[in-house]
């Protein structure tokens, strides 16, 4: 069964899986290789996801250049709005002109208006900032979530990819002037990568921000198709070049040691590497939602089951020591005193 968490300091609940339509539309070649999924098969996707629990489906205004909101939008109609929740984002480049990017409250407004007709609704569930924009005063831009939130356009705002002080200032921020405040972070964290528990995660934990992970499989490199003996498949979105995750940005040898540890757990409990990869990161502070993909029905229903069961401690803790690499400075030196640090509990 879906269980719904809170999301950070609000009062919206969110299932524990939730769908991503980046691979509706497929308009370029990057977008492409995540999926071409038309109105007719997103409308079979999102009906199975409803039947499970899932009623969150995110996505943004520069996937497939629009055509992924528009597709979502047509796939959602006839289905009742407070039936499910709505999440996109805006920020980066959108057209062409210095002001077709950015959070200024210029863009903003100009996305947010593109974003619900396309979406075919009169607001938007969650809202995210989806980088950071280091031009534009976030007064600015917090002001302008703000006022979006009081004309009822949007619920909640959200930032994405950020780093600690960019959140850390913004949530400043808003309760210096008594604004809206972020209650949710969309960042890649996966067991291929566990930068997110350096900083992020801490603060997430310190300020009630929760978590909404994207590409919890590593664009495929924890799907279990990839393995020490097992090449890259040739229609993987690695081997496409439709990765977000730069293949420089992940350690092998740990990679492969999480690998061999995800394949033992799998025959263990009868799941799949993938199921494993996602029920490990569900268990993890923090964590609201994990973004779910697929380009057809067998890679959804195989997704969502991820849910509905917990791993052991001791195959969590082993699955934790395998994918372990070393921090960055200030973290390596931190650790050196843990009673003064302590690291979020995970057990």
């Amino acid at each position: 069964m879906m269980q719904y968490r809170q999301l950070g300091a609000s009062g919206l609940f969110v299932p524990e899986l939730s769908f991503g339509t980046a691979t509706f539309g497929g308009s370029n070649d990057f977008f492409k290789a995540w999926g071409n999924t038309e109105v007719e098969d997103a409308k079979k996707l999102i009906r199975i996801c409803l039947e499970e629990g899932v009623n969150l489906f995110d996505t943004a205004d520069i996937y497939s250049d629009g055509a992924s909101e528009s597709i979502l939008g047509k796939a959602l109609e006839g289905i009742a709005r407070d039936k499910v929740l709505i999440s996109t984002k805006t920020t980066f480049t959108f057209g062409d002109g210095p002001n077709n990017q950015g959070s200024s409250r210029y863009h903003i407004l100009q996305q947010i208006e593109g974003s619900l007709k396309r979406l075919g609704t009169d607001y938007i569930d969650i809202y995210h900032m989806h980088g950071f924009d280091g031009n534009t005063p976030i007064e600015e831009t917090l002001r302008t979530l703000d006022d979006l939130v009081q004309s009822g356009k949007v619920r909640y705002i959200a930032a994405s990819n950020f780093s600690g002080w960019h959140l850390m200032k913004s949530l400043g921020i808003s309760e210096k002037y008594g604004w809206n405040r972020y209650v949710a972070h969309q960042v890649y964290y996966s067991l291929a990568n566990r930068e997110y528990e350096w900083e992020l995660m801490p603060l997430g934990i310190d300020q009630k921000v929760s978590s909404i992970i994207w590409s919890p499989l590593a664009s495929g490199w924890l799907s279990g198709k990839y393995g020490r003996n097992k090449p890259i498949p040739a229609d993987s979105r690695i081997a496409q070049k439709g990765s977000p995750v730069p293949e420089e940005a992940i350690n092998k040898e740990a990679l492969f040691n999480t690998i061999d540890v995800l394949e033992k757990v799998a025959t263990e409990t009868g799941k799949t590497v993938a199921q494993i990869a996602l029920n490990w990161l569900l268990r993890r502070p923090t964590v609201a939602s994990i973004i779910i993909g697929a380009r057809n029905e067998d890679q959804l229903r195989q997704n969502l089951g991820a849910a509905g069961w917990e791993l052991t401690k001791e195959q969590i803790k082993a699955l934790d020591k395998a994918s372990e690499v070393h921090t960055i400075y200030p973290y390596w030196h931190q650790r050196q005193n843990l009673t003064l640090n302590p690291p979020p509990r995970f057990y």
